[in-house]
């Protein structure tokens, strides 16, 4: 047993001096508060799925700010207004810069299967060029029918080298310029018109003459026999000295043209054809007949490509999915801002006074919920287009329904925070009624506005993408597209060309998971008890 202390006769040995460094005090704070939204962003990284969700939503917002600035407006401009381009460039499959045809990935090639007398064809063109189409035989083989058997080759093309031969209209000043840039990059644009006396066989308007033998009878149609005469059976190549084309030579030479000729031209093949009535041949319009692929060169300065191909008028996919997805972004935030707006003042108004006034302004909410928004979309893009453009008339649309989901969501919170200690307390000091609202409820409230105003976002973009993509609503122009236009004007070239419809579908379908995936993120991490919920 310990001894027993007589607190009122402690001997003063018990007692010792204490130094005034050894007081006690309140320790300060190490770590720094944290607040509300620093708080939530521990919470938000610390789900993965929509981390990973907001990267991909941030990645295709850049896609949209910076794919148009990718190729130079100037060039964007122009080759749209360009039809001549837009009709022979349309349909390339996707193509990326410095890829050499033929390395089989992203090259600009496709595997096709064709008869003999289109591989003749294109063995001529490239003969002509300089440019072979074919990058690779890859089978050779026969068909048989009823009539005859067939040579059929299973190729590799290269669609850049494919593209055709088109006549283009220059102003002498135009024409001086071309033969100018000829003479200094030794490239040849201009190539010489085919004598339409020896096209017995084809469409004499047609500017593709370089596979057109010259050959007095209809010797494509009327005799296989002659075209398989012209094939070496053992390594299949082609006497391209049989299918030179026979070039104009009955035409005066008017002297205008002063620049590089075909290796094989005798000095009097025709390269011009001068139009107009006026003797002065410096105010004439001179139809020159051009390489696609070298004319590209010239006009822009760069060898054609298209990163995701072209559609089907001649456009890039690249730039102009990047011009869609751009629209359909900053469309849905400004649908989205007016519409939180909207409903966060009028479900403010209902959550707060309650009663009667909740009452009337529910069955209002009630009322224009009931509509079809497809009906008002079709109403509004007919009667109101006309007068105020396409574009305002379905932001009205949008927006004459759009707000309720939100009002109701702020009329809940309203409805949960206004009977809280700190409002009782606020409304005791005097405080107004809109200054309770806006300063006191609101901002308790601001997790879930926010997390519902993220996730109307892609609720907005999906539904513009499904009205253009049906036609409803009509977004394509020279200048402007959306994703659901694309995939619309894209849908003929499903079966043929699937990379037109690919690569808008893949946008749409990413953008619309990752933006679920990151405002569900946002969502858990604003309002950790609703986690795993439903709004």
């Amino acid at each position: 047993m310990s001894e027993r202390i007589d607190i009122n006769n402690i001997p003063s040995e018990k007692f010792a001096f204490a130094s005034s460094e050894g007081k006690l005090h309140d320790k300060k704070l190490e770590t720094k508060p944290i607040g509300y939204f620093k708080d939530a962003f521990i919470r938000f990284r610390k789900n993965k799925s929509s981390i990973i969700g907001a990267v991909i939503v941030a990645l295709l917002v850049l896609f949209a700010i910076v794919g148009p600035f990718c190729y130079d407006a100037d060039f964007q401009a122009s080759y749209v207004s360009n039809s001549k381009m837009l009709m022979y460039y349309k349909h390339l499959v996707p193509k990326l810069p410095g890829v050499e045809a033929g390395s089989g990935f992203w090259d600009g090639t496709t595997v096709e299967e064709i008869n003999e007398v289109d591989y003749i064809k294109l063995r001529a063109r490239g003969y002509e060029t300089g440019r072979d189409p074919i990058v690779e035989v890859l089978d050779v083989y026969t068909i048989s029918d009823v009539v005859r058997t067939k040579t059929m080759y299973k190729v590799r093309v290269d669609q850049y080298a494919n593209v055709g031969m088109f006549e283009y209209a220059l102003v002498y000043s135009d024409y001086v310029k071309l033969q100018e840039y000829q003479n200094q990059t030794g490239r040849q644009v201009i190539l010489p018109y085919i004598d339409s006396k020896k096209v017995q066989f084809a469409n004499k308007n047609d500017k593709d003459y370089w596979y057109k033998c010259d050959i007095k009878s209809n010797a494509l149609n009327e005799s296989n026999k002659k075209i398989t005469n012209l094939i070496n059976p053992t390594d299949y190549s082609v006497d391209f000295e049989k299918l030179v084309p026979g070039y104009m030579t009955y035409y005066a030479d008017p002297d205008m043209y002063d620049s590089v000729r075909l290796p094989n031209d005798p000095g009097n093949w025709y390269y011009a054809k001068p139009s107009g009535s006026n003797a002065d041949y410096e105010k004439l319009t001179y139809n020159v007949r051009v390489d696609p692929y070298e004319f590209f060169v010239y006009k822009y300065g760069f060898e054609p490509y298209f990163v995701f191909g072209s559609t089907e008028k001649g456009y890039d996919i690249f730039s102009r999915l990047a011009q869609g997805a751009r629209f359909s972004l900053i469309f849905a935030v400004i649908v989205s801002a007016i519409n939180l707006f909207i409903g966060a003042i009028y479900g403010a108004i209902e959550g707060y006074y309650g009663g009667t006034t909740d009452l009337i302004m529910e069955r209002v909410s009630d009322i224009l919920a009931s509509i079809p928004s497809m009906i008002v979309t079709v109403l509004f893009n007919l009667h109101l287009t006309k007068h105020v453009g396409v574009v305002p008339s379905l932001v009205y649309a949008f927006i004459l329904t759009g707000w309720i989901g939100m009002a109701s969501r702020t009329r809940m919170q309203f409805y949960r925070f206004k009977n809280q200690e700190y409002v009782l307390a606020a409304r005791t000091l005097g405080a107004r009624d809109r200054r309770v609202m806006f300063k006191h409820i609101f901002p308790n409230s601001l997790g879930t506005i926010i997390t519902g105003s993220v996730l109307i976002i892609p609720g907005v973009i999906f539904s513009e993408t499904s009205l253009t993509y049906l036609g409803i609503v009509n977004l394509d122009s020279t200048t402007m597209t959306s994703v659901g236009a694309m995939l619309n004007a894209g849908n003929g070239s499903l079966a043929s060309y699937p990379h037109v419809v690919l690569f808008p579908a893949l946008f749409i379908g990413l953008l619309m998971v990752s933006f679920n995936l990151f405002g569900n993120g946002l969502r858990d991490a604003f309002n950790p008890s609703l986690r795993g919920a439903e709004d």
